[in-house]
């Protein structure tokens, strides 16, 4: 006789089984947890690409705004160099005008002050030519007149007013002429010299004076006036008297 088994290996009584998930069910859940991982990965990247943005655009704008501001600055600053230059520029042009202009308003009152002293000693010298002298002066011009101009035969010159006096030195000049380059050359010579009879030819008023001599049909002339002198010593000593009255200069 076999034995009869019981328990486990029981199959006249069935035990009761706890239900298992399908396939299917199984599936749908992985399936919608991958999901759900792979949207929260694409959101997470997406979070941090966005901040990646963010902070890449306000580094970019942020560095463009200080390049933006430097290049302001430093064409501010070039405008402002080339004011400053232009400035200068003009500043040192109005001061250079400012003084070529007072030194030529002070060349003016120098020269004015030169001509004023010139018409003084012109003054003066007409006052001469009525002092009691004048006949000796007036001898000793034609004397050097004839010594410089070197010819036999000259006329001489003057004012309406002084032919009388010339005419009655005139002989007495000659003869010391005569002297003088008989003693310096032993050569006598016997000039010629004449007045001049013309009066339309008489010297002007302004020439203060003296006698003025021509020779060879006027083509030799001596100015030997009291202006043409007056004139010859300014022009020698102007140097002197601008050192005499602007010293500073």
């Amino acid at each position: 006789q076999r034995p009869t088994f019981r328990g486990a290996f029981n199959h006249t009584t069935p035990s009761k089984l706890l239900p298992y998930p399908t396939t299917t069910t199984t599936f749908t859940m992985a399936a919608s947890d991958q999901i759900r991982q792979m949207v929260n990965f694409i959101l997470q990247e997406a979070h941090e690409k966005a901040n990646e943005i963010r902070v890449k655009t306000e580094h970019d704008f942020n560095l463009e705004k200080q390049t933006l501001v430097h290049e302001a600055k430093l064409r501010i600053q070039d405008e402002f160099t080339k004011k400053e230059k232009d400035n200068e520029v003009k500043e040192r042009i109005a001061r250079s005008t400012e003084i070529g202009e007072c030194r030529v308003k002070k060349m003016q009152i120098r020269d004015e002050l030169l001509t004023s002293l010139l018409k003084d000693a012109t003054t003066k010298c007409a006052v001469v030519a009525r002092g009691s002298n004048y006949p000796q002066l007036l001898q000793k011009l034609i004397v050097q007149g004839l010594i410089k101009i070197e010819e036999n035969t000259c006329v001489v010159f003057c004012r309406s007013e002084d032919k009388a006096t010339v005419q009655k030195v005139l002989p007495a000049a000659v003869a010391e002429y005569v002297e003088i380059i008989k003693r310096e050359s032993s050569v006598t010579l016997k000039p010629t010299v004449t007045l001049n009879e013309i009066s339309e030819k008489d010297l002007p008023e302004k020439s203060c004076g003296g006698v003025l001599l021509t020779a060879l049909n006027g083509k030799l002339v001596c100015d030997n006036t009291m202006a043409s002198r007056l004139e010859l010593v300014y022009e020698e000593l102007l140097p002197s008297i601008r050192a005499i009255l602007f010293p500073e200069a």
